[in-house]
C-alpha cells in the first residue's frame, strides 16, 4: 500500500502525479554538473594562476638577494625595456575589449597558448647571451631592440584604441567593420604590435638564435590567429570582408 501511494502520490486536482522518471533525473544531474564546470574550471585557473605568481615572487626575491641590481645597473636597456613592458601590458589590460565570442574556458586556453611562448622567449635570450656569446650586446642593437618594443607598442595599443573608439556607436544589430587607422593597411595591426614588443626582447640581448625561433613562432601564431579571426569575421560580414581582404594584407603592408 505504501508503494502504490508513493508511485501515485494525488495533486490537489485528484490527479496522480507519478514518481520522478529516471531519465529526468539523470537530465538535472547532468545540467547541474553542467553548470558547476564552468566554475569549477574558473577556480582552479585562479589556483594556478596564483601558484605562478607566487613562485615569479619567490624567484624574483632569490634574484634580488644574489644581486641583481648590479645586473640591471650594467644593463639598463634591459631596464628600460621591462619598464616599458610592465607599462605596456597594464595599458593593454586598459583598452582591451571583453571577448564576446568565447567561453571563459576558451579565453583561457587562448591566452595561456599566447603566453607560454613568450615566456619562453624571455628565458632564453638571456640565456643564450650569458651561455652562448658572454658580455653584454652591443648598444647600438640593444638601442635597436628597444627602438622595436616602443613601435610595437605604439601600432598594438593604438589599433586597441582605434578599434574602441570606431565601434563605440556600434549596436548588436548593427555590427561594424573597421577599415580606419591602423587597420586600412593591415588586418591584425595588434597581433603585429604584440609581436614587435616581444621580438625587441631578444635584440636587447643580442641574440639571434632566440631572434629567429620567435620570428619562427611568431609566424605559426599569426597564421593559426588569422585563420581563427578571418573566419569569423567572414561568417560576419560576408562579402563586405572579403572585399577588405582583398585591399589590405595580414600583418605587413605590401609583404604579408
Amino acid at each position: 500500500m505504501a508503494g502504490e501511494m508513493d508511485q501515485d502520490a494525488p495533486q490537489a486536482n485528484g490527479k496522480a502525479t507519478g514518481g520522478l522518471k529516471p531519465a529526468t533525473a539523470a537530465l538535472i544531474a547532468d545540467a547541474v554538473a553542467t553548470a558547476e564546470r564552468p566554475h569549477f574550471i574558473r577556480n582552479l585557473a585562479l589556483r594556478f594562476a596564483e601558484t605562478a605568481i607566487f613562485l615569479v615572487a619567490v624567484i624574483g626575491a632569490i634574484a634580488l638577494g644574489l644581486g641583481i641590481t648590479a645586473y640591471f645597473a650594467e644593463h639598463r636597456y634591459v631596464v628600460a625595456y621591462l619598464a616599458a613592458y610592465a607599462g605596456f601590458r597594464f595599458s593593454d589590460l586598459l583598452v582591451r575589449e571583453d571577448t564576446e565570442d568565447r567561453s571563459p574556458h576558451e579565453e583561457l586556453r587562448v591566452r595561456m597558448a599566447v603566453q607560454l611562448p613568450l615566456l619562453l622567449t624571455f628565458a632564453a635570450a638571456p640565456f643564450e647571451r650569458t651561455y652562448v656569446y658572454g658580455g653584454s650586446a652591443p648598444a647600438y642593437v640593444s638601442a635597436f631592440g628597444l627602438l622595436v618594443e616602443l613601435l610595437g607598442m605604439w601600432l598594438a595599443l593604438g589599433a586597441r584604441i582605434q578599434l574602441g573608439f570606431f565601434t563605440s556607436s556600434r549596436t548588436a544589430d548593427r555590427p561594424m567593420l573597421v577599415r580606419r587607422g591602423f587597420y586600412r593597411y593591415i588586418r591584425h595591426p595588434i597581433f603585429a604590435g604584440t609581436f614587435l614588443v616581444a621580438f625587441g626582447w631578444p635584440l636587447i640581448y643580442g641574440a639571434p638564435i632566440t631572434a629567429v625561433l620567435t620570428l619562427i613562432i611568431g609566424t605559426i601564431l599569426g597564421q593559426r590567429r588569422m585563420k581563427s579571426e578571418e573566419a569569423a569575421m567572414r561568417t560576419r560580414f560576408g562579402e563586405e570582408y572579403d572585399a577588405y581582404r582583398r585591399e589590405t594584407d595580414a600583418f605587413i603592408p605590401a609583404i604579408w
